[in-house]
């Protein structure tokens, strides 16, 4: 018999250790990026179904809880991805002209889990410029992640570069059914699917989305794509960028590992331009992932630039380093006005003070009392432990 306290799978309560460890995460996140100038903004963790889903296609409305509101009687979505409601906010209310910074941090449910040990839940936090077409913003959202992950303790992260565009310049004019066939083969590195699907193309563009396949690695990618891909203006300006990317990143941080792949397809009908994912050293599975998205506002009557990032923070606080113990002075329980004062002092200080209440002198295992407050010669005084 099934316990009635029994969670959902990949469904979990958040303890207080790990709860510390993503809000100093989130805080940390959210002052990164209003150092930059982003604004926070905070959208519905729920909306009308047809509004939630404008735009963002087949594989978001199959992650998306749905239900029936008992006001109107229609359909309500849950959100499973906070991009879409951040559009919608910047067309509709905020309408501004130029450049919008915004950032946001909560949760999205997801009616699957994304892997086997992801959760349902995932705590999102993201950053999206809008207005601005040029690569200034693709580089300010990539320096942004990478900053945010530096002082989250992510030490030696791994940019992965590539660029819808390169794609999408390949598979024109093919009916939609086959692209998601080849991109999917070209998503999982399928050469033996792939070869089959392009049996019939002709040699050059056969050859061309095959040689995906293999335009993975450091640098010597781009070079190898120039000569493997044809000449396309949409190809050698989505190289071209790449480029700059790769440069003006290897300036500002040197620490990080760059590499590209020209075969990642995932979503690729979602982004536009550059694309990147961010990996911790060692690990298959991105910490960030984010691009170029300019089509993302058109449903909502304002087709402009936009480039952004997202990441979840539960999974970022799974890969970093398990922060020590928070030092907390360590209080007696008492009426006496000079004590209850001492205790208020220290709190206003930004130190932590358990008062040990009468019966339970060895609890709050959460902290480390590396002090005590003492009464010396009348005089509440610390005194190391």
């Amino acid at each position: 018999m099934s316990s009635a306290w029994l969670l959902p799978e990949h469904i979990a309560d958040v303890l207080p250790s790990e709860a510390r460890r993503i809000e100093e995460l989130r805080r940390g996140l959210l002052d990164m990026a209003r150092s930059y100038g982003f604004e926070l903004v905070m959208p519905p963790l729920l909306e009308y179904l047809e509004s939630l889903l404008s735009g963002t296609g087949h594989a978001l409305d199959l992650q998306t809880f749905k239900l029936i509101d008992q006001l109107s009687g229609r359909t309500l979505g849950v959100r499973a991805d906070t991009t879409p409601q951040v559009a919608r906010i910047d067309a509709h209310l905020l309408n501004r002209a130029g450049v919008t910074r915004l950032c946001y941090c909560g949760p999205v449910l997801h009616t699957r889990p994304a892997g086997p040990r992801a959760t349902r839940e995932p705590l999102q936090f993201g950053a999206e410029i809008y207005g601005h077409a040029g690569l200034e913003a693709d580089l300010e959202v990539v320096e942004l992640a990478l900053d945010g992950l530096r002082a989250a303790g992510v030490e030696t992260p791994v940019l992965d570069l590539g660029d819808a565009r390169i794609l999408r310049a390949l598979l024109q004019g093919m009916e939609q059914g086959r692209q998601e066939e080849l991109a999917a083969a070209l998503a999982r590195k399928d050469t033996a699917t792939l070869g089959a699907l392009t049996a019939g193309l002709p040699e050059a563009a056969a050859k061309a989305l095959q040689a995906l396949t293999r335009l993975y690695g450091g640098a010597e990618v781009l070079q190898a794509a120039r000569e493997l891909l044809p000449e396309l203006p949409a190809v050698r300006a989505a190289l071209d960028d790449l480029a700059w990317l790769m440069h003006h990143v290897q300036r500002t941080h040197a620490q990080v590992r760059l590499g590209f792949d020209l075969g990642d397809t995932g979503a690729h009908a979602y982004y536009s331009g550059p694309r990147f994912a961010i990996y911790s050293a060692g690990a298959s599975d991105a910490l960030v992932r984010g691009g170029r998205y300019d089509e993302v506002g058109a449903v909502f009557g304002r087709n402009r630039p936009a480039v952004g990032f997202s990441l979840d923070l539960k999974a970022l606080a799974e890969r970093i380093a398990p922060a020590p113990a928070r030092l907390a002075v360590r209080a007696p329980w008492g009426e006496a006005q000079a004590l209850r004062e001492a205790v208020r002092h220290l709190r206003q200080q930004g130190e932590t003070v358990l008062c040990v209440l009468p019966g339970h002198e060895h609890e709050g295992q959460e902290f480390e009392c590396d002090r005590e407050l003492v009464e010396v010669d009348g005089q509440w005084v610390l005194r190391a432990l």
